[in-house]
């Protein structure tokens, strides 16, 4: 193949304007809305924790950032479709435990890798979990619940939202360090689990604060330990779990944001700067408090990546203690 003068000199020209083009589009991001993907329906915390920093994201970098739940297959359909999405800043996704932890960790067919499929970006918050009974269970106290069900075998269920998830491995966990006799009722979505947890039909259950404070400050239900680095000033006189000597349960739940793998670098350290100034301001403090939701410390991405592994290979590990495996 032969070319002329001028047509070398086009094609010098486009290949050196090219990588111009992509840094120039680096420096103005972003030109453009950003669509965030919440990978569930709405409602839930992770929905909601994606609502919240959406709004004060698009204040903050000045284009509109757009919720777009994408529910399904608990979390994978919304993750499959950010993973494959273009990396150039546009498309992103509220990650929670559900889908960057526990999934992983229990199913060995994931049509993602949470890890290599993704580029983390920071925290948007922190949430601590809380172990919760029905009000009219005869138990004010982790202890009163660990002498209620030895002194009655076989007659506490608990409640999860689903085999594998977030609320399954940690009850198995408790189960097995306190030897709590009990038994294993899975329901499709936590919201159905409460549901009946407030109805009497199973007796306890773990979820995270922000979703339930309204049922604990009414009396429907009664929180015996929370998951937290130190108690919670919505629930003073509730022991962590680290206080009751069962420190591996005494790990927080958390949302944050990431982007498909590949997405540049600049792109990332532009979003993480954004998230974090959003995360200082006093106005969002305040209004995470209210929520239950608790402002996370500076989580760099290359931190959150770790924070990622690490808690997959400890959720890995339950998974295998106890035989718990989705196919």
């Amino acid at each position: 193949m032969h070319f002329n003068r001028r047509e070398f000199v086009s094609l010098a020209a486009a290949g050196t304007l090219a990588p111009l083009a992509a840094a120039n589009a680096q420096a103005v991001y972003p030109a453009k809305p950003i669509t965030l993907v919440v990978p569930f329906t709405p409602g839930g915390s992770v929905d909601n924790s994606g609502r919240l920093m959406a709004d004060r994201l698009s204040r903050e970098l000045g284009v509109p950032v757009l919720v777009d739940n994408k529910g399904g297959a608990g979390g994978a359909m919304g993750s499959v479709y950010v993973a494959k999405a273009k990396p150039d800043g546009y498309t992103l996704i509220v990650t929670s435990q559900s889908t960057h932890v526990v999934n992983p960790a229990v199913n060995p067919n994931l049509p993602y890798d949470a890890v290599k499929d993704f580029a983390p970006i920071t925290l948007i918050d922190r949430l601590a979990n809380v172990l919760l009974v029905n009000a009219d269970l005869p138990v004010r106290t982790f202890a009163e619940l660990v002498s209620y069900a030895q002194a009655n075998p076989g007659k506490l269920n608990y409640a999860s939202a689903g085999t594998g998830s977030v609320s399954h491995l940690s009850m198995e966990l408790m189960k097995n360090q306190a030897k709590l006799p009990m038994t294993h009722i899975p329901y499709r979505g936590s919201g159905v689990a409460l549901s009946d947890l407030l109805a009497g039909q199973v007796q306890l259950t773990w979820n995270n604060l922000s979703s339930n404070l309204a049922n604990i400050r009414n009396g429907k239900l009664r929180a015996l330990a929370v998951a937290a680095p130190q108690r919670v000033s919505q629930l003073p006189d509730v022991p962590t779990f680290a206080e009751l000597k069962l420190p591996d349960l005494n790990l927080t739940s958390w949302t944050g944001l990431a982007a498909p793998a590949n997405t540049p670098a600049p792109i990332i350290e532009r979003l993480y700067r954004a998230t974090r100034k959003v995360l200082q301001d006093p106005a969002t403090r305040a209004t995470w408090v209210d929520k239950g939701m608790m402002v996370p410390e500076d989580v760099s991405p290359q931190a959150y990546q770790a924070e990622i592994v690490e808690r997959i290979k400890f959720y890995q590990r339950i998974a295998k203690a106890n035989n718990i495996v989705l196919e």
